[in-house]
């Protein structure tokens, strides 16, 4: 009687074409945006909670911050809004990782011959389709309303590309957390104490220049800050070049610091 062979269990592959890369990342990104569909409630938690934020900024806070005319403070703080929840919306990646890994839909892939970055570079891919669908519903909603573009669609496209950018910088963060954490709602704590406050620090909802003279300090050199000011030049009008060039400056810095960080960990953890 020969003994039984055992097979050890394939390991995600980095040896695999370029293109077999994309395809793997393609397919993967795939899937996480076909399960919305038998997830309905992730597509309206994208629509409903950003809209939400521009009601209830609009006429809650409009009439007080601009003397009576809701319109006039929705055409300041939209572009500021737009910035926050991009910026939010990168815990979704965060959160999904989590879940996956702890879910053992890593330890499934891992058995395929597919190359060792894609799960992950498929959900950041996917995640950045939720981002440009949630971004269109804020400014859809904040047109609706009263909100005019006053550049044109050059502006609005180029303050697309650049939440898009920050928001690919920022998601290294929260997969770094993802990757850590032993929950998936420790991705969301994290996110609540740092990018909540980080926002409402920022020119996102006031001009800077009403904040006390040490916040105002913080207020100008906070990426929030560069972000909310580049968005608002590109579809108001006004300054863009330093904005644009500070956000770009700041996603790199991010981007340089977190992404290796990152990676090593999901190495380390799958």
């Amino acid at each position: 009687m020969s003994a039984a062979t055992v097979t050890a269990p394939r390991t995600l592959s980095s040896r695999v074409s370029p293109l077999a890369t994309v395809r793997h990342t393609l397919t993967l990104a795939w899937r996480t945006l076909v399960q919305i569909k038998h997830n309905p409630m992730e597509l309206i938690d994208l629509s409903v909670q950003p809209i939400m934020f521009v009601l209830l900024f609009t006429y809650v806070f409009g009439g007080q911050m601009a003397g009576g005319h809701p319109t006039a403070y929705l055409q300041y703080a939209l572009p500021g809004i737009i910035a926050q929840n991009a910026l939010f919306a990168t815990l979704n990646t965060g959160v999904g990782l989590n879940t996956d890994i702890t879910k053992g839909v890593f330890d499934r892939l891992r058995a395929l011959p597919i190359s060792r970055m894609s799960p992950l570079a498929g959900r950041i891919a996917a995640d950045t389709v939720k981002q440009v669908w949630s971004m269109g519903m804020l400014l859809a909603v904040g047109i609706i309303i009263g909100f005019r573009v006053k550049t044109d669609v050059a502006g609005v496209a180029g303050a697309l590309l650049l939440l898009v950018v920050m928001s690919f910088a920022v998601s290294w963060v929260s997969v770094l957390i993802g990757v850590l954490v032993s929950a998936p709602e420790k991705v969301q704590i994290f996110g609540f104490a740092t990018i909540f406050p980080m926002s409402f620090s920022s020119s996102a909802f006031v001009d800077v220049h009403t904040m006390p003279g040490w916040m105002q300090a913080w207020a100008k050199v906070n990426p929030v800050s560069f972000l909310a000011n580049a968005t608002r030049g590109l579809i108001n009008g006004g300054a863009v070049a330093t904005p644009v060039a500070q956000s770009l400056i700041s996603a790199v810095i991010v981007a340089v610091v977190f992404a290796p960080l990152a990676v090593r960990a999901l190495r380390r953890r799958i």
